[in-house]
């Protein structure tokens, strides 16, 4: 175990676990630090409950395809806390924290705290400021880890831009059971005149509570659809905003629904106040990497259990926002290469089950149930099998990953086209995955 993960651990066993929403304790931590988050390189605040990962990581390789260097929060992790740090370099790729400065930040931050009640989420945000404030960079991209108002990150007073990415129903507990109150939610991180950039909402109530918000704070606004948009043509993506029109590679990151998150990224650097040319868009489409949605697995221990010639995906989407434009990215594959689909899923009890699989209706064969290993909030494989029963897709439970993949092997006809295999439902479950594979995130 890392040096930063012991420190971690203690933490776990002086602090609860879970969401404390709530601005006052990590304020009062901030103070005693000297409050580093006011001392940061210019920062892009990202909220929204789907597409906030993939539009930080299209951010990145925007600025890092101009020379710029730039910090990235992003949470929760996969497979160790150090990915949720990553570190500009200059004129170059960033890279996840060293384990001995984030062990150090870890030891200052729970110091200054001084034993004070406090969740890890709040000391692992105190963490990035700390670490971003300390070292040198040009831009900072800080990702939201739930809701907006009173997520820890939202001490931020004075964002170079605020991004509101696609809002649907998740964290229902915490946030509220439409999704106008989500969005109101995650219209907390708008500061008043500071720039918004507001992604493709599928929802039109969202969409009107995010632009009331932005009016009367008076910041300047760019929408997608109406100031900045995005969409294919001949096997390009064409984007366009008030400044003008680039023609460009398509995403490397697969899925349509990548397309609007690209152009968001796009429009949010431009916001933010740095010049980006059509050379950076082309080299950030070509090299942007957002590890665990819509991966492919190309190598690994777990290619063994499975058919030969399989694609296997991994995709950590959990709510029905999320399989809609996960199955629709798995129907554009079967349009270009036609495979049977198969899914492996496993998520835990503050999701949606049903709403998620009955995108999948009709395009998949068969699921396969599995536990998320080391947690107590799973949905048992029994019942999420009746989930997705209920959907209308046939399900079977099973013990673990590789024991689904070895029942997809002795079903599927050898002389037939090999199965397209997704795993997910679950970030954790695809942590576990990508550490059993033996290809964890870099």
């Amino acid at each position: 175990m890392s040096e930063a993960a012991q420190e971690i651990d203690k933490l776990m066993g002086l602090h609860p676990k879970g969401f404390d929403l709530s601005l006052e304790r990590i304020t009062r931590l901030l103070e005693v630090l000297g409050n580093p988050q006011s001392k940061m390189p210019p920062i892009i605040h990202v909220a929204g409950t789907n597409g906030k990962g993939s539009v930080t990581a299209f951010c990145r390789a925007l600025l890092e395809a101009g020379g710029y260097s730039v910090h990235v929060h992003t949470s929760p992790h996969l497979v160790n806390w150090h990915e949720r740090y990553r570190m500009g370099v200059e004129g170059g790729s960033g890279q996840l924290v060293d384990d001995a400065i984030f062990a150090d930040a870890l030891r200052r931050v729970a110091e200054a705290n001084a034993g004070q009640k406090i969740t890890v989420f709040e000391i692992l945000t105190a963490v990035t400021f700390l670490l971003f404030s300390e070292h040198p960079a040009d831009a900072a991209v800080v990702e939201v880890g739930l809701g907006g108002r009173f997520d820890a990150t939202n001490v931020i007073s004075d964002p170079a831009v605020s991004v509101i990415m696609p809002i649907s129903l998740d964290h229902q507990p915490y946030l509220g059971d439409r999704v106008e109150l989500i969005a109101a939610e995650k219209a907390g991180i708008m500061k008043r005149g500071r720039p918004v950039v507001i992604g493709q909402q599928p929802y039109d109530a969202a969409l009107e509570v995010l632009m009331s918000t932005a009016e009367r704070l008076q910041c300047p606004t760019a929408v997608f659809g109406q100031d900045y948009m995005a969409h294919e043509e001949y096997g390009r993506l064409i984007y366009q905003d008030e400044f003008g029109l680039a023609d460009l590679p398509l995403p490397r990151l697969p899925g349509r629904h990548q397309y609007a998150n690209a152009a968001a990224a796009i429009r949010a650097v431009k916001a933010a106040g740095f010049v980006v040319t059509e050379a950076m868009m082309e080299k950030a489409m070509s090299s942007v990497e957002w590890p665990g949605r819509l991966q492919r697995l190309m190598e690994g221990r777990l290619m063994a259990h499975a058919p030969t010639g399989a694609e296997i995906w991994v995709d950590g989407g959990h709510n029905p926002g999320a399989g809609e434009v996960i199955a629709e990215a798995m129907a554009n594959f079967e349009e270009k290469r036609p495979r049977p689909l198969y899914l492996i899923t496993g998520m835990i009890n503050t999701k949606d089950p049903i709403g998620y699989f009955k995108a999948f209706a009709g395009l998949a064969e068969k699921v396969f149930c599995v536990p998320i290993r080391g947690s107590d909030a799973m949905i048992d494989p029994v019942i999420l099998s009746n989930a997705a029963y209920d959907a209308g897709l046939v399900a079977e439970p099973v013990s673990t990953v590789g024991e689904a993949l070895d029942a997809i092997k002795a079903i599927v006809d050898p002389q037939a086209a090999p199965p397209r295999i997704l795993i997910g439902g679950s970030l954790y479950l695809v942590g576990d995955v990508l550490a059993d594979n033996g290809t964890p995130p870099k």
